[in-house]
């Protein structure tokens, strides 16, 4: 747990000490403002902003987890947004990364509450067991009290990854611990003392993904630290910045898509050539995420340019979606059966599965229906 001293400095502060010059802070500020999406003309806001603002408190919550969201985060390179935006947070409680355990542990996360009772961030991951406490308890406490007890001081609430948001793999059928996500037990809690928000906004920020990309968490984090409010989130409670646009439709391998040239297998010559991978099952086109441009290892790779369909780790019930190597709203039947991947028909193919995303994709994947071109026309 930081000291008081240390919890007075700045920004500017904790930055200077670590060496940081003003060219790379600048820098840092940059990356925040193509980050989140944000204009050019942002970067002298956020740069003040930063400069001046104090390290919050930050509590972190595992429920039902595997800790792959804190070990994703914790892969970082060295001198990238995420290490510095670390560097700025009073980061007061965290089972895997903090020092201090037993009873030194919880009164450290006592204190920290109620020292910064209204300002401290809450960030869970893991879903919380509801069918019998005993499934997960943490100091003899179950993870529904620890919950509800830290988000009633809480300025703001980020749920990271599948199993916060969604429930993830707990949730999976037959979901034996009756696990839920934390939105499904905090809903339309007042924002508190946090200027711009306002009261009726429900106060929770989803970051899924199983994992999710470390630049989502902390450019969240960044984003609440620079304006002292909540992102622009989507219907699902995430970041547009991050969740407006599927990987399909950022994807390279999108023009063959286009033009209908598919990967039959994963050692073919389609696949050799970087066809698309829709019939091995990529949940690219209902999957919204940043993995196709924001990548993973420092920009590196993500899934689908190594080789491997998009499993839609971050949307909704993909644990139950089916089989991962089955074409989408294709169960059984061969897709070329369904689209026509004709040179006159892969246009229409492309821009009725478009319409299918847009329109019905819940419907659709939720009940895994076989839909053909006919049907998308009604």
């Amino acid at each position: 747990m930081a000291s008081h001293s240390d919890k007075e400095k700045t920004l500017g502060d904790v930055l200077r000490s670590h060496g940081v010059s003003r060219r790379s802070f600048m820098k840092y500020c940059a990356t925040t403002a193509s980050m989140m999406a944000m204009s050019p003309a942002m970067i002298p806001m956020i740069a003040e902003a930063l400069e001046n603002a104090k390290k919050p408190s930050v509590i972190w919550l595992s429920f039902q987890e595997c800790t792959g969201c804190t070990e994703s985060l914790t892969r970082a390179g060295a001198s990238t947004v995420e290490n510095l935006i670390f560097d700025s947070i009073s980061l007061d409680y965290h089972h895997t990364l903090q020092a201090a355990s037993g009873h030194r542990a919880e009164e450290a996360k006592e204190e920290a509450m109620h020292e910064n009772h209204g300002k401290y961030l809450l960030v869970v991951d893991g879903s919380i067991p509801m069918d019998n406490p005993g499934y997960s308890t943490i100091a003899g406490i179950s993870n529904y009290d620890m919950l509800m007890e830290a988000a009633e001081g809480a300025a703001a609430i980020i749920a990271v990854g599948t199993c916060a948001t969604y429930g993830g793999l707990p949730k999976a059928s037959p979901n034996p611990t009756g696990a839920v996500s934390v939105s499904d037990l905090i809903k339309d809690k007042p924002i508190i003392n946090v200027p711009g928000c306002p009261p009726k906004d429900k106060p929770i920020i989803n970051v899924p993904g199983c994992p999710p990309i470390p630049v989502v968490i902390t450019g969240v984090l960044t984003h609440f630290l620079t304006f002292g409010a909540l992102p622009e989130l989507d219907d699902l409670g995430r970041p547009k910045a991050f969740y407006g646009q599927s990987i399909h439709d950022r994807c390279y391998r999108r023009p063959f898509y286009d033009k209908g040239l598919f990967a039959e297998t994963f050692d073919d010559e389609g696949a050799k050539a970087g066809w698309c991978l829709y019939k091995l099952g990529c949940r690219g086109p209902t999957t919204y995420n940043a993995c196709a441009t924001t990548k993973w290892n420092n920009g590196t790779s993500f899934p689908i340019e190594s080789g491997h369909p998009c499993l839609g780790c971050s949307e909704p019930e993909f644990w139950d979606g089916g089989g991962f190597y089955k074409a989408l709203s294709i169960p059984t039947a061969d897709v070329g059966e369904t689209v026509l991947y004709t040179a006159a028909g892969a246009a229409a193919a492309g821009v009725a599965l478009g319409a299918l995303n847009r329109a019905t994709k819940g419907s659709a994947n939720k009940a895994h229906e076989k839909v053909t071109l006919e049907d998308l026309e009604k």
